[in-house]
């Protein structure tokens, strides 16, 4: 290695600029002529204010205050980004801008009911930016039953491991604001929050995405559970999942859909017969009046719809506001294909019972999008009620109260 000896002034310098950016990579010149690249934010904590932009490769402390989020982030190389309560990120808009935990990076983002942790936008236009995708190690079934697949987030990243109980980090009490930012031929967009084979060893639990243009929540293959998470008028579906997605311990999920909005719940296996049920206990959907699909006549207005062998096992079941528009049926539950029902259906690897569905149409029976083998009859039963969360800033964007729905 070549020895070279700094000046004091230029040390000076150089510490100074260290002291005073919160996104610059100090070059002590020691290398042996190699092209040094900036990888990003390089200092282990962000005291209160600052820009958070580049590749995260070391442990990061982010403290409660206001930053900018600023293009692709990604967390990679074993670092772990540590979020403390009440920090707020606003997104640069005039850029692909998101928070990408890969398999070899971890979150800790955990906020309170009243400090949550909140990524928003100045312009507060939904499809702003492409809100939070994690890379996680555990199985997944793609299409053809493999093991892995590539990525349709726009980073390319191949995804699925052999690790059930992987462990991407935690996230409580965060809300992800108009994301859903159009990627590759302008056709597709990123989620609010992204769940690429996330593992059984995550924690996600009170979580809010708030006006996103595509689906609220998918989760692509994984292990993972969610418990106590609110869509809140999200453009696409507000729940979705493939790749034979499992997870056996989620709880409390609430969908209000308004103004624009498909499925409350779309749910597909990528095709795969054998696929592990998710199980799901405590979910409200609720369609408010006046609410259409993105394309017209469309026949995306149902609350629940299963295909290519996608399977649930959902517990007290409330849902209301699902109305016929037009030409098209709205359903409880909708059945899109003959092999989900004679594979999965009939076999009990798709149940939603105990059900209540109100204010809606088409009551008592389930949707066929073919000529049924049978078609399943339901009763309300008068033991469900709406999902309970608890009330706070965490559920609340711009004095709007989130929660109201469920009171």
């Amino acid at each position: 290695m070549k020895r070279r000896v700094l000046s004091l002034l230029s040390l000076t310098v150089v510490l100074t600029l260290a002291l005073n950016s919160c996104t610059i990579d100090v070059n002590d010149g020691l290398g042996e002529g190699n092209t040094v690249t900036t990888p990003g934010t390089t200092e282990s904590v962000l005291s209160g204010s600052g820009t958070l932009s580049g590749t995260i490769t070391k442990d990061l402390l982010i403290k409660k205050g206001n930053y900018t989020l600023d293009g692709i982030v990604k967390i990679t190389n074993n670092a772990t980004i540590t979020i403390e309560a009440g920090a707020t990120f606003n997104v640069v808009t005039t850029k692909t801008s998101g928070l990408v935990v890969l398999q070899d990076g971890k979150i800790n983002a955990v906020g309170t009911a009243s400090e949550p942790i909140v990524f928003t936008t100045s312009t507060k236009t939904p499809g702003d930016w492409g809100g939070i995708t994690l890379y996680g190690n555990a199985p997944i079934k793609a299409v053809n039953g493999n093991t892995q697949a590539l990525s349709e987030d726009g980073n390319n990243v191949y995804y699925g491991g052999s690790d059930a109980n992987s462990n991407s980090g935690t996230m409580k009490f965060v809300r992800v604001e108009y994301a859903g930012k159009k990627i590759g031929d302008g056709t597709s967009e990123t989620n609010s929050m992204t769940f690429y084979a996330v593992g059984a060893g995550t924690t996600l639990e009170n979580l809010v995405t708030y006006k996103g243009t595509d689906d609220g929540y998918e989760f692509f293959g994984g292990t993972v559970s969610a418990k106590n998470i609110v869509s809140y008028g999200n453009f696409d579906d507000s729940f979705d999942w493939q790749d034979a997605w499992s997870g056996q311990n989620n709880t409390n999920w609430y969908a209000f859909q308004t103004g624009t909005g498909n499925f409350g719940m779309e749910i597909e296996a990528s095709s795969n017969i054998d696929n592990v049920a998710p199980k799901i206990s405590n979910i409200t959907l609720i369609r408010d009046a006046n609410t259409n699909p993105e394309a017209a006549n469309s026949p995306e207005i149902s609350a629940i719809q299963f295909k290519k062998h996608g399977t649930g096992i959902f517990s007290n079941v409330y849902i209301s506001g699902y109305k016929n528009i037009g030409n098209q049926k709205a359903y409880a539950v909708l059945i899109q294909d003959a092999a989900t029902e004679n594979s999965q259906v009939n076999n009990n690897k798709v149940k939603v019972e105990p059900l209540t569905y109100l204010n809606s149409d088409n009551a008592g029976v389930w949707g066929y999008a073919y000529n049924p083998n049978g078609g399943k009859t339901f009763t309300n039963a008068t033991t469900v009620t709406k999902v309970t969360l608890v009330p706070g800033a965490w559920a609340t964007v711009d004095g709007v109260n989130l929660l109201a729905g469920l009171q």
